[in-house]
Formats: C-alpha cells, sequence, structure tokens
C-alpha cells in the first residue's frame, strides 16, 4: 500500500468512526478557543474543560478578560499545570487583544505568534478550527501516530508538519488532524497501542503492532 492509498484508507475508515471530528475543547468564539488552547499545554483537554466554563463566565471576551485581576483568573485555572504562567500569559495576550486588534483574534500566524504564550502549534490549532485555514497543528498524537503507522518518517514535530502537508491533498487537512489526535488519543495510544481495536490496522506499517 503506498503513501496515497494509505492516506485514502485511513481517511475512509476514519470518517465512519469520527463523522464530524472536531477539537475537544469546549469553546464558544475563536478567543475562547485560544485561551483553551493556551491552558491546554502540558494539560488534558478534559482537564481544561473543567476550569473554562468558570472562566468564561467570568470573562468570556477579550474585554472582559482584560480587566480581571491576575490573582482571580490564577483562583479559576489553579488546577492545570503551570497556571501561574498561563494566567500571565492570557491577561497578557487579552489586553493586546482589546489593543491592538479591538479584542478580535487575528487570523495570521504571525500575528497569533506575537501573543505571550502562543507558539506555532497554538497558531496552528487557532487557523484551523477558528478560521478553517488547511494548517496541521502537530502535538504528541498527530507525531506518534503518523510516524507509528508509516505515512511519514521524521523526527521533529516541524518536520511531521511539513512532511503530512506535503502528502495530503488540501480538503484532508482539517479533519486528518482531528482523526490523528482522537486515534492517538484513544486506540493508537504512546505505550501500549490498542491493534486490536484499530480501524486502520491494514493500513499501519507499525512492526510492532499485536495480533
Amino acid at each position: 500500500m503506498n503513501v496515497q492509498e494509505q492516506i485514502a484508507y485511513i481517511e475512509r475508515e476514519m470518517a465512519n468512526k469520527y463523522p464530524s471530528p472536531k477539537s475537544e475543547l469546549h469553546y464558544s468564539t475563536p478567543y475562547q478557543l485560544l485561551v483553551a488552547t493556551m491552558l491546554a499545554a502540558q494539560a488534558t483537554d478534559k482537564k481544561v474543560n473543567t476550569v473554562t466554563p468558570e472562566l468564561f463566565t467570568a470573562a468570556p471576551d477579550a474585554a472582559n478578560m482584560s480587566r480581571m485581576e491576575l490573582d482571580d483568573i490564577r483562583t479559576i485555572i489553579r488546577q492545570i499545570n503551570y497556571y501561574n504562567t498561563k494566567a500571565k500569559n492570557i491577561l497578557a495576550a487579552s489586553k493586546i487583544l482589546v489593543d491592538t486588534y479591538s479584542g478580535a483574534v487575528p487570523d495570521s500566524r504571525e500575528a497569533l505568534e506575537s501573543l505571550p504564550g502562543v507558539g506555532r502549534k497554538t497558531a496552528n490549532i487557532i487557523l484551523s478550527n477558528a478560521f478553517a485555514q488547511p494548517v496541521m497543528p502537530v502535538d504528541t498524537h498527530v507525531h506518534r501516530v503518523s510516524n507509528r503507522v508509516g505515512l511519514v518518517k521524521t523526527e521533529k514535530p516541524r518536520d511531521t508538519e511539513d512532511a503530512l502537508l506535503s502528502i495530503l491533498p488540501e480538503r484532508l487537512v482539517i479533519n486528518f488532524h482531528h482523526y490523528l489526535v482522537l486515534h492517538g488519543r484513544y486506540v493508537c495510544k504512546a505505550r501500549k497501542p490498542l491493534c486490536n481495536e484499530c480501524q486502520i490496522r491494514e493500513a499501519c506499517s507499525y512492526p510492532e503492532k499485536t495480533a
């Protein structure tokens, strides 16, 4: 099975399993997605979803967040890893959005990466999920699964991003990101992949896949 056949097979099987793939973070606006994604660094989406309802009730947009006290943000998100740094970045980024972008989240990678606490992966998540741009956010799941099944052979996340974009049809990029994340999160796990439950087993070249 060549790589294009792999892609077609994976797309077909994953579309059956996840007909409407999307981020598991809970949000209503691009701004809320930005904040949730910033919180999700080194934390699970599930954990983030436990604190964002209170946070977004207190500050649903950049204008409201920019007027919050830092200690109040810290208190709300204290269950999240690195909450001190994240609170500072959320507050600082919100003030920049208000001052520079009238409270709106910009739709360019350069502008997003200029915000405190926003790197390439976070920027790509916003561009993909909020603005439907065909970019490939690469987290540990995307990197692991795409290499494990044999779609790419890369060492670094940026190389994985470039390699996937070079082989995927543009129309599949957004959904494929979600397929790889969801498959890595629930089936193709890091330490013990559930190969017996894998829907894309026939397209996988992992030499250690279990019976």
